[in-house]
């Protein structure tokens, strides 16, 4: 038995999103039509875990800046999501992004400090844990090797490479992840390959899952283990924020496979947790409830028109988690 279902470990940022906007030419101005302040990065995979039922708990930085006490503030009042591996820097800024977005595309602009990024220790030791989402590209701390070597199921990801050089010696790590869940630029771009099929394969030559999301095209998934292959399509919607919706894939994932399900019922779940974040605005502030993915498994079962999977075993986690 574990103690904790989820552990996601990563940067923490405070996020600033303007939406229905794209970036103005230098020197001008231009006005958003949408905005929020939400917590964001890792954090929101965190609160996507916890709202959908799984005891989660959040590995990270912030400082003691306005900043920090916003997210803080916002990450505190979500129920089961556990802030004891948070550290408070009152030496560091809290990392900031501004995100301008509309329906399609996305820009960012970001301030962070090294202080702010992954611990490399914690401040306490992490009970047991069933799994644990990391980003790779900076390396794998101890603490994760530590938590899988104890039964851990350890999920990697990536982020985007501003340097553009996008070294396939960082997919050298995926040999100490049990999973991997990169979107398909991504995927593309550290493999050298010319869509997310192509990448699919060579990524799942190197570890057990690989999951590679598709924005509006849902995503596709193999266990090399096994040799099951899946392709989900994404349900029609009217996005306006595209902002978070891989964190709440991510979440969605991870949590379908610590509850066990099969790899399409975990993939279709986490492709209808993202086709909800990307109708409404932010980052943590967009992520679904188990009420609401609840509703919409069952209007789809109505319709029958869900992807195949076992959403009998959905719906009985969902309810448990709006009972409760």
């Amino acid at each position: 038995m574990t103690e904790l279902d989820l552990v996601f470990g990563g940067r923490v940022f405070c996020d600033l999103v303007m939406s229905g906007v794209e970036a103005p030419l230098p020197g001008a101005e231009v006005f958003a039509d949408g905005f929020t302040v939400t917590a964001g990065g890792t954090a929101t995979r965190a609160v996507a875990s916890a709202r959908l039922g799984f005891g989660t708990a959040l590995v990270g930085a912030v400082g003691t800046d306005v900043f920090g006490g916003a997210v803080r503030a916002q990450l505190g009042a979500e129920p089961g999501l556990r802030l004891d591996w948070l550290a408070e820097l009152p030496d560091a800024h809290t990392a900031v992004t501004v995100a301008l977005t509309n329906a399609a595309e996305r820009s960012f602009i970001t301030y962070e400090e090294r202080a702010t990024w992954l611990p490399e220790s914690l401040p306490r030791a992490l009970p047991r844990v069933a799994a644990c989402h990391v980003g790779i590209a900076e390396g794998i701390p101890a603490w994760v090797r530590d938590l899988r070597a104890q039964g851990t199921f350890v999920v990697g990801g990536v982020g985007w490479d501003d340097t553009g050089r996008w070294d396939p010696a960082t997919l050298d790590r995926l040999a100490d992840v049990d999973a991997f869940v990169p979107n398909e630029d991504e995927a593309r771009l550290y493999t050298r390959t010319g869509n997310a099929d192509e990448a699919l394969e060579a990524l799942a030559a190197r570890t057990g899952v690989v999951v590679v999301t598709r924005g509006a095209r849902g995503a596709v998934a193999l266990d090399a283990g096994t040799g099951e292959r899946c392709e989900v399509l994404a349900p029609p919607v009217a996005a306006i924020d595209p902002t978070g919706a891989g964190d709440c894939f991510v979440a969605a994932f991870c949590g379908a496979r610590t509850a066990g399900w099969d790899l399409r019922t975990a993939v279709a779940f986490a492709v209808l947790a993202g086709s909800v974040s990307v109708q409404r605005l932010g980052g943590a502030t967009s992520a679904p409830t188990a009420a609401e993915l609840a509703g919409l498994v069952r209007a789809g079962l109505d319709r029958d028109d869900l992807p195949s999977g076992a959403w009998t075993r959905v719906l009985d986690h969902l309810d448990r988690v709006v009972v409760s």
